[in-house]
């Protein structure tokens, strides 16, 4: 009896000296998002629930807003106390971090799941430095929709999508005159300049949007398109309501989930927020481009991972990056978030009908990118302030300001 007490007490010994040691090995990864909203968070926690199924320990460090989470992200940079992955932007934003050697590649990862074979040419460009790859996609979305309230344009007699901008103020003064707020206006800078962005590719075109962002041209052409672009910006300012001033994204499209308001010029993320709510598309609410588009402005999400020494969470960085690109999660992830996947080899039969036109457009190449993904932090900056200013200035007058708009380039 006592030697089969001993074995017993033995055991347990040798289980609890191994279990912590084991716990340690685990991959583990400290994540730092601005997905706090209940679709991001819904579709943040598709991937989690991934990473935990493969063995990861994941730690939830979300921030909402992304300019508070890009901050505190870049504080911990310089504090030595990287976390083990951050959810920003590609593109240019993320090339400082590259050159000042923060970030880890995860090239062996890419090879390994053969990413170039799946992604598109333009993105993989932007996840890529100096030949290595650096950021694991998650989805992209379309930034030129506006959505809106199918009971509440019932209601108002607004008996189909406006296919111009004179409808379309046509429209909203109807929405007026039933007593309704016409725009769910979220009132930041960042949500400004994405309104100005979907008018400016509604009066330019792709190839005058990225002569304007790319290429800086200040043509006649392209100074009279941004012209053009601020009237109708400008005239919006009489369609919204009083509170609009630092509203949050999603709060405006709550607006149009309970029925105040009838329009929201917003990114295809919002949709997560009809989802969380019981919303469908085509049945209590519609996607249309802004009037007069034939393109679509993209944005694209993705993971860094900065260098770590600790070696649990280099090898939960190697399981996020993996599990952010399995086929599988990019579909149950944009269902969640309202995205498009980025791999171009999964089912698309489970997308809603926005994300199928959202596909469509990026399949015939008719989209433009996000000043986030071709300008430089400062210079994306200074064009919120200028779409912000022009904004909050109602004297201000569109073909003054459009010339004095290529100053954000300095």
């Amino acid at each position: 009896m006592k030697t089969g007490m001993k074995a017993l007490l033995a055991g347990a010994v040798l289980i609890a000296g191994v279990g912590p040691a084991l716990a340690e090995d685990k991959p583990k990864a400290e994540v730092v998002t601005s997905w706090t909203s209940g679709g991001e968070a819904a579709a943040l926690g598709v991937i989690k629930a991934e990473f935990e199924k493969r063995g990861g320990v994941w730690k939830d460090s979300s921030i909402a807003g992304f300019g508070a989470a890009d901050a505190a992200f870049q504080n911990r940079l310089v504090a030595g106390d990287p976390p083990a992955a951050k959810q920003g932007v590609m593109g240019v934003a993320n090339t400082d971090f590259v050159k000042q050697g923060l970030l880890s590649p995860v090239e062996q990862t890419a090879e390994a799941g053969k990413w170039a074979d799946v992604l598109p040419k333009s993105i993989l460009d932007l996840i890529s430095y100096d030949g290595k790859v650096y950021l694991a996609p998650t989805g992209a979305h379309g930034e030129s929709w506006v959505f809106y309230s199918k009971d509440v344009f019932a209601k108002a007699g607004v008996t189909e999508e406006p296919k111009n901008w004179d409808e379309f103020f046509a429209a909203l003064d109807k929405l007026k005159a039933a007593g309704v707020t016409p725009v769910a206006w979220g009132g930041q800078s960042w949500q400004e300049a994405k309104v100005f962005n979907m008018i400016l590719l509604s009066q330019v075109g792709v190839d005058g949007f990225l002569k304007i962002y790319v290429d800086k041209d200040q043509s006649d052409a392209s100074v009279a398109g941004l012209a053009k672009t601020l009237e109708i910006y400008g005239k919006l300012r009489g369609y919204v309501d009083e509170g609009a001033a630092g509203r949050n994204w999603n709060d405006a499209t709550a607006m149009l989930i309970s029925g105040k308001a009838g329009v929201q010029f917003m990114g295809d993320w919002a949709k997560g927020e009809f989802l969380a709510a019981g919303k469908e598309p085509g049945r209590d609410y519609g996607c249309m481009l802004v009037p007069g588009s034939d393109g679509m402005v993209y944005v694209a999400d993705a993971f860094s991972f900065p260098k770590t020494a600790d070696k649990a969470s280099e090898a939960g960085q190697k399981l996020l990056a993996e599990v952010a690109m399995d086929p599988a999660v990019q579909v149950a992830f944009s269902l969640k978030k309202g995205s498009i996947p980025m791999r171009s080899d999964v089912d698309k039969s489970k997308l809603d009908i926005c994300a199928q036109k959202g596909i469509e457009l990026m399949t015939a190449g008719k989209i433009a990118p996000d000043q986030a993904l071709v300008l430089t932090p400062q210079q994306a900056g200074a064009l919120n302030d200028f779409v912000n200013e022009y904004w909050s200035d109602a004297s201000a007058d569109p073909a003054e300001s459009a010339k004095s708009f290529y100053e954000i380039f300095d």
